[in-house]
């Protein structure tokens, strides 16, 4: 089972779908500008325009391509997420508090396996939950990780990470050499 999402128009879209993803952009954005305007009636007469040329701009510059995430790929991320979440907050707060602790602060690169598209963006953007790390960088298929502490196992932590973020979409990683490898 998948929970597919348009992100962008694809050929191939129904009108159906088309109005559908344009609508729910819509009532987003129009929520979005209730919550600014503090529900004021009279903001609506520069909200309406506003909403409709955003919806507009959104879905023009939305990417053309189809993701979905897997439902076991879901299942099986979600306790991974809350379980970094917290292991990242509480290893952060510990070395930032506790002047025992000694920072050895670097750079590292990883080499993505991710395609590119939207599970790396994910990726990319996930990389903060674990302890001590967070992305700076991407230069073509290598990810920039500036981390708290270099001696711990970030590269082992990060291909968990990646792994986990490559079945929640269903997708293969590339190996290191760059060719489709199942995480399945």
């Amino acid at each position: 089972m998948r929970f597919d999402q348009h992100t962008g128009d694809s050929e191939d879209e129904s009108p159906v779908n088309l109005i559908r993803r344009t609508a729910i952009r819509a009532v987003l954005l129009a929520l979005f500008w209730l919550l600014l305007a503090n529900g004021e009636p009279a903001s609506w007469v520069i909200g309406i325009p506003t909403v409709l040329v955003a919806t507009g701009v959104s879905c023009w510059l939305s990417p053309r391509t189809t993701w979905g995430w897997q439902l076991r790929g879901f299942v099986r991320f979600a306790p991974s997420f809350v379980y970094w979440s917290l292991k990242g907050g509480i290893a952060v707060a510990r070395q930032a508090t506790d002047p025992r602790l000694p920072l050895s602060p670097d750079l590292v690169d990883y080499p993505l396996q991710l395609p590119d598209g939207t599970a790396r963006v994910f990726f990319v953007n996930v990389v903060s939950l674990l302890p001590g790390a967070l992305s700076a960088d991407i230069r073509g298929d290598t990810l920039v990780v500036h981390v708290l502490d270099n001696r711990l196992p970030v590269s082992m932590e990060l291909e968990r990470l990646e792994s986990a973020v490559a079945a929640l979409f269903g997708i293969s990683l590339l190996s290191k050499n760059r060719k489709e490898r199942s995480v399945t």
